[in-house]
């Protein structure tokens, strides 16, 4: 089979992005060199990937996304904006088609570009696989300009995947119960080769001398610093928290938490900025638990996941698609939106307590292992393709 992803940003800067390169590699094992991917991004994927840019000016955002802090939201582009874009996703893709001959059309984001592939779909009849990974959903939300056209692409597609049981609700929600039939829900995961049985002591000894870790319990966050993760709560827990607590990640907001921890004086918070993922995933080894404060309806960090399979015990709000891996008081707790009060609680319990922090980190490896790996994706996703 010959699969045609259609993508809305560069590859490099969020989890969606995440999801799409390792799906991708995945699927080539399988198809071999029948992968190709249409976005907005002149940097390499893949070298197995063939790619088609699609030029657009500054690609817009649903939220804040590293790398494209200056971007308009989806909402704040006037319709002439729109129109371009759709043009560029139209003209691009149909090159795209007639040079790649794909058997599927699979569109990452209910957007401008899913516009574009229902409009090759009635060109071509190219089967037509539409994935949302939650974000997209809540653009539609705040701007109904968005909501006919993505019906309509909806309508099309043979089958639809969310990344979540709760991204599905809202997509059925919003659009209509007509959609439920052709539903599934797939979400992302791990490469299981990065996250080995453990990792040698002198390695994460030299993450801590570069990245001045101190010795001694240590709590992570990683993720975009934008106001919707919520890092503002873990950073104002802190003050409580019997241990250090880093911060990796690059965003908008990353001034704006500079000034809050040199404000409260805090000794015990450190913003790591960006890490690269090679260098992330020792950190996860290196860390005792990982907080993910999100205040708005993560559809499934692909963070969390891979702090589970690195064995972290979990401190997260109950947002969005979070409850497919966390359950409370099995590999992790749960704690209220915007209450740094609990983050300090259930983060303090489980540093005093060793033996429980290392049982919820064995089953959250668990279930990472047995639920969440790239290769299980690509196996859902090939049983979608040949059955449509």
């Amino acid at each position: 089979m010959r699969i045609l992803f259609l993508y809305d940003f560069p590859i490099k800067g969020g989890g969606s992005g995440t999801y799409i390169k390792y799906l991708g590699l995945r699927l080539k094992e399988r198809y071999k060199d029948k992968i190709a991917i249409v976005l907005p991004d002149k940097n390499e994927v893949d070298p197995g990937f063939t790619q088609y840019y699609v030029p657009v000016k500054q690609p817009p955002v649903f939220i804040g996304r590293p790398g494209l802090e200056k971007s308009k939201r989806y909402a704040e582009l006037t319709n002439a904006e729109i129109a371009e874009m759709y043009h560029a996703y139209i003209m691009t893709t149909i090159r795209a088609v007639e040079e790649f001959r794909p058997d599927v059309i699979h569109v990452h984001h209910l957007a401008v570009n899913a516009w574009a592939a229902r409009f090759i779909r009635s060109l071509y009849g190219t089967k037509l696989v539409i994935t949302s990974h939650g974000s997209c959903i809540q653009n539609v939300t705040q701007d109904r300009r968005y909501f006919k056209m993505s019906k309509d692409a909806l309508r099309a597609a043979n089958v639809i995947t969310a990344v979540s049981g709760d991204n599905k609700a809202k997509i059925l929600k919003m659009f209509g119960e007509e959609f439920d039939a052709k539903m599934r829900t797939t979400p992302g995961g791990i490469r299981a080769s990065m996250f080995p049985s453990s990792v040698k002591p002198n390695i994460l000894e030299d993450i801590r001398v570069r990245y001045r870790i101190p010795a001694g319990p240590l709590v992570l966050f990683s993720g975009r610093l934008i106001s919707e993760k919520g890092v503002e709560y873990i950073i104002k827990a802190a003050k409580l928290i019997k241990g250090h607590v880093a911060i990796a990640g690059a965003g908008i907001e990353k001034e704006k938490y500079k000034q809050l921890i040199k404000s409260m004086g805090l000794k015990n918070v450190q913003l790591l900025g960006y890490v690269d993922h090679a260098t992330l995933v020792n950190i996860y080894y290196l860390a005792d638990i990982f907080v993910s404060p999100s205040i708005w309806d993560d559809p499934m960090p692909l963070t969390i996941i891979e702090a589970m399979a690195a064995r972290c015990s979990l401190v997260v709000t109950k947002k969005g698609g979070i409850p497919l891996a966390v359950k409370d008081g099995y590999n992790g707790y749960f704690v209220r939106p915007r209450s740094s009060k609990q983050i300090a609680e259930k983060v303090n319990k489980l540093l005093a307590d060793p033996a429980l922090r290392k049982k919820m980190g064995e089953r959250a490896r668990q279930i990472v292992f047995k639920k969440f790996t790239w290769s299980h994706v690509a196996d859902r996703f090939h049983k979608v393709y040949t059955g449509i």
